[in-house]
């Protein structure tokens, strides 16, 4: 399996190693936020199967339905200098929450708002390392061409 993939002049980071950086990210963040504030619930019966299909599904919600939502809030986002961002992902959190309905509950808003930046910074650093990857790749494709 190739960490680096090469399409025409593109140069982007494997899906899968995306996929399992943001998975590993969102694993962080939901262990955090359940042990610190008790509002977020997961079904206790089978929380290990619950968290991973949780932490899918706001992975697809990210990747599909946040980017139409940063879209159509470009000017709400650029009114609030930026501020507006979170709410996109507290956004996510319900949609997740009314989806999964008792397997997964999120009671207090301020909690997913707390949870939504924490998901924002997380997603943040993610994006940081994956283009430090490439940075790094490329750089070195460049001193193996001199």
């Amino acid at each position: 399996m190739k960490l680096i993939i090469r399409e025409k002049n593109i140069v982007r980071i494997n899906r899968f190693v995306d996929w399992l950086l943001h998975m590993a990210g969102y694993t962080l963040v939901f262990i955090l936020v359940t042990s610190l504030f008790h509002t977020i619930h997961i079904d206790e019966n089978h929380i290990i199967l619950w968290s991973i299909i949780i932490e899918l599904l706001i992975y697809v919600l990210n990747k599909t339905v946040k980017p139409i939502l940063v879209t159509l809030t470009i000017p709400i986002t650029g009114l609030t200098l930026g501020l507006f961002y979170p709410f996109i992902n507290v956004f996510i959190l319900k949609l997740a929450d009314w989806l999964l309905g008792k397997h997964f509950e999120v009671t207090n808003i301020y909690i997913a708002f707390v949870a939504a930046i924490l998901i924002s910074i997380m997603n943040f650093i993610m994006d940081h390392i994956i283009q430090r990857i490439i940075r790094s790749v490329k750089a070195k494709e460049a001193k193996k061409h001199e």
